[in-house]
């Protein structure tokens, strides 16, 4: 993780009160929607002004301060009503409301001494909202691509709205643009609501990415259109020895129905920082368009960890450069804390009912070696390969399964469905089907 123990504009910090948020078909079971809170202050009237130059960091802090004396009330909400509200980094608390009204915008301060609080701000509770009548939060994050660009951090970049160790979150009806690095970051979370977000971040933002669930569960994002730089939504759960020796995966996490672009990586990536292990995700509705890749899965030797059972369907994708690609040969380790002989499993993973056009590249897996990637199961694609299409694919240390592909993946993914060995994650098998009929 890039920016770990980095408290940015909003840290978000509760306890632990897990309950389940998915079923085995992938769709999420739980969604509590908004609590009503039954006190609410405007944030003016701890003296906020909202001209987009007066700073407002300790308007928030006390207002936050103030409202936490409602938590066991029935909580409280923050209403930030129109205008431009300039703010540092402030920590949100338990049973609360930030309400970001129709031409709200709350923009993080650019000055260095706003930002670089290097450990989180203790907060525990649960039940933390953050919806919007489209609101906005602008991390105005050009100063920190410019910084990153040119090699003068001497500190991580920021997310803009990071969640630790928090259960129970509505995140709803709001627009981000502009984080300097990630622009919603769950870490050791659980039951997250993420909907109805709009993410932007200018092609040359460098490495900005929109959603990225770390070592979380029970995790629900959906109707979002996300437009960044780098991965649009990634999921991840630690790396190496750290996130092997914490072990908590990223688990039960249903995405649906998001439109997604990307200049330089991955409409959606898995890892990879993936020590912790990912499984039991499901994605359906997926739209990619005007992207670099379209599904993606990464690690490389050392990491250990796993990614199994993954399940995505129902995907289009227009103007793709390469539709899937998986390696095992991606990124690198930030220090010696690795076990080089910690080899990570990839296996039933289940791409099906994908539509794409324009596409460059069909496929590219690479596993490694004597650790090959295995039960990778395709099923009814269709690609428009703009190249030459009998060279599309590229395999190497994987195996798996293909039906109703088009163009005919490489022999590597043609291993008979009946192959004792070889069980698919939720696939239908339409072969099977036709044969019994």
């Amino acid at each position: 993780m890039e920016a770990a123990n980095v408290v940015v504009l909003l840290v978000l910090a509760v306890a632990n009160v897990v309950r389940g948020n998915g079923g085995e078909d992938g769709h999420c079971k739980y969604k509590r929607g908004l609590k009503p809170r039954p006190h609410s202050v405007s944030i003016t009237e701890f003296g906020a002004v909202g001209d987009g130059v007066t700073l407002n960091t300790l308007a928030f802090e006390n207002a936050i301060f103030y409202l936490k004396s409602f938590a066991d009330k029935g909580g409280a909400q923050l209403y930030v009503p129109k205008g431009k509200w300039l703010t540092g980094s402030f920590n949100l608390t338990s049973h609360l409301t930030l309400f970001l009204d129709k031409g709200a915008i709350i923009i993080g301060s650019q000055e260095s001494s706003q930002w670089p609080i290097v450990e989180p701000l203790p907060s525990y509770g649960q039940g933390i909202d953050l919806p919007g009548d489209n609101g906005t939060i602008d991390g105005q994050g050009s100063v920190w691509w410019g910084w990153f660009h040119t090699h003068t951090l001497n500190f991580s970049r920021p997310h803009l709205v990071e969640l630790v160790s928090s259960n129970d979150i509505v995140i709803s009806n709001l627009t981000l643009l502009n984080s300097p690095a990630w622009s919603i970051h769950p870490v050791y979370c659980g039951n997250v609501e993420v909907q109805n977000i709009t993410i932007h971040t200018s092609s040359n933002s460098l490495f900005t990415s929109g959603i990225v669930p770390d070592s979380c569960s029970n995790v629900c994002i959906e109707d979002c259109s996300i437009n960044v730089s780098y991965d649009a939504i990634a999921l991840k759960s630690g790396q190496d020895n750290y996130g092997i020796s914490f072990g908590r995966p990223s688990s039960n996490i249903h995405i649906s129905n998001v439109h997604l672009q990307t200049s330089l990586g991955s409409a959606i990536a898995f890892g990879s920082e993936m020590s912790g292990g990912i499984y039991d995700i499901h994605v359906e509705r997926l739209h990619v368009h005007d992207s670099f890749t379209g599904i993606k899965f990464k690690t490389i030797r050392g990491r250990g960890g796993f990614i199994e059972n993954i399940v995505i369907s129902d995907v289009e994708m227009e103007n793709v450069h390469e539709a899937f690609r998986f390696t095992g040969h991606c990124g690198s380790h930030p220090d010696d804390h690795y076990d080089p002989d910690a080899l990570p499993v990839i296996k039933r993973i289940t791409l099906k009912n994908v539509v794409g056009t324009n596409i460059s590249i069909a496929g590219v897996l690479s596993g490694i070696e004597d650790d090959p990637f295995t039960a990778i199961c395709l099923s009814n694609i269709n690609l428009s390969i703009t190249s030459d299409a009998s060279a599309s694919w590229v395999c190497s240390n994987v195996s798996g399964f293909s039906e109703l592909v088009f163009p005919q993946p490489c022999s590597d993914l043609q291993i008979p469905y009946s192959n004792s060995s070889l069980v698919c994650f939720s696939l239908i098998n339409y072969s099977a089907l036709a044969a019994a009929k």
